[in-house]
């Protein structure tokens, strides 16, 4: 009888052979820079597979060249990350904006067009912004709540839509915890495709390998900043990219010339954490839904933005109960007021700490408006309704009596 371990029972073995290295238990941190090939046709036979001059043989394995390429951590870690997401192939990055842009860059060429959804990450809405504009590739930006009829308008009225090659998603969005219906994205990119098939590209960092698999909701491409959930403790950069692996060898390939790929005690690190993401992310969400009930309720709390709290008939109800797995761990809210009261409550605050990032084991908040979201047009912060008033927590590991009273005595100062 066939039976198949479940990925979180997986994390601590899989892709790891003890026997080539002295028996270990644990994957060791190789540091090094190049490695020793047995003969001049095996290292021809390395660097045919590596440059794409041709395909792996059948139970061929590919050989180790140079870290920049691949590296035994690397390699590891990126099988482990395929088993959440069911996806054939991964690529670890130095950080998840080096994921996003290689991809774009990878993917998208002069003419092309790109369809975003709003708002996305402050890091990603400049570069689709102010970069890629730069490289003569056209951008069009459409917001949560417009419908399929309502986004290919906005397609024609462009009159760029022949020249669309990538919808790029982020859902939930940062800060807003709006949601995009992957399926409905799917139906436009197939309604338009021509002779090639329009890619849709999901940046899954707030749901983490748990709580959201796009691969399944019709996605091409699955990206994670991974030093926040994957990683979750606040001590590394870095990111991933999941996919088929025809899309994902054209990525890795990208990757290697970039010079972008994750170094060994990255890729170690990470693999450490992924023992315990499921832990961590059950717990922390556990704490997020206290958390966000509590805000619900404050009287000097004008609104909340939690999926855990969506009922039915409010716009995202339907995606979530289809596309999620959970509700996650990441809370805004409005406080009554607008910055000075923001900056007063974060100034406050004693057991969550006032920085950016999201996912990891202590709860963080921050003002996305001056923070995060710094360099997004003021235009365009108003449409995405990322105020003064707005405060973005990342829910952790703590105790979630601890959290609220923490949030109650920084309240009480406003």
């Amino acid at each position: 009888m066939t039976y198949t371990p479940k990925p979180e029972s997986l994390m601590m073995t899989h892709g790891y052979k003890p026997e080539l290295s002295e028996g270990a238990i644990k994957c060791p941190i190789f540091q090094t820079s190049t490695f020793v090939f047995k003969t001049a046709q095996e290292g021809k036979a390395f660097f045919e597979v590596a440059y794409g001059k041709r395909e792996k043989l059948p139970n061929e394995e590919l050989g180790l060249i140079y870290s920049r390429i691949n590296n035994p951590d690397l390699e590891i870690l990126e099988n482990r990350l395929c088993l959440w997401d069911q996806a054939e192939d991964c690529a670890v990055f130095e950080s998840g904006m080096s994921a996003i842009t290689t991809v774009l860059l990878e993917f998208l060429k002069p003419g092309d067009l790109l369809l975003y959804s709003r708002p996305i990450y402050g890091g990603t809405d400049h570069f689709i912004h102010h970069f890629l504009p730069k490289m003569g590739i056209d951008v069009l930006g459409f917001k949560p709540g417009q419908s399929e009829a309502e986004i290919l308008q906005l397609l024609e009225a462009s009159g760029k839509k022949s020249q669309l090659k990538m919808i790029f998603v982020e859902t939930p969005a940062n800060p807003t915890n709006d949601l995009i219906d992957l399926s409905c994205c799917r139906r436009i990119a197939d309604q338009l495709e021509q002779d090639e098939r329009i890619l849709i590209a999901t940046d899954n960092t707030y749901m983490g390998p748990l709580w959201q698999h796009p691969l399944q909701h019709g996605a091409d491409l699955v990206m994670y900043s991974a030093t926040k959930y994957i990683g979750g403790h606040s001590d590394i950069i870095a990111g991933a990219v999941l996919g088929s692996k025809p899309l994902l060898q054209r990525v890795k390939t990208l990757r290697t010339f970039l010079g972008n790929m994750a170094g060994p005690w990255t890729g170690w690190l990470m693999m450490r954490s992924l023992e315990t993401l499921k832990v961590r992310m059950e717990e922390q969400q556990k704490n997020a839904q206290q958390v966000a009930k509590h805000l619900a309720d404050h009287p000097k709390v004008a609104s909340v933005n939690y999926l855990g709290l969506l009922q039915p008939g409010d716009r995202g109800y339907d995606i979530f109960s289809r596309q999620c797995l959970g509700s996650g761990a990441m809370v805004s809210f409005e406080i009554k007021g607008g910055e000075s009261e923001a900056f007063t409550f974060l100034n406050h605050l004693k057991l969550i700490k006032l920085a950016v990032s999201l996912g990891s084991t202590e709860s963080l908040a921050q003002h996305p408006k001056s923070m995060t979201h710094a360099g997004v047009d003021d235009e365009d912060l108003k449409t995405m309704q990322i105020t003064d008033a707005k405060i973005r927590l990342s829910i952790g590991v703590e105790h979630h009596q601890d959290i609220i009273w923490d949030i109650d005595q920084a309240l009480h100062h406003v």
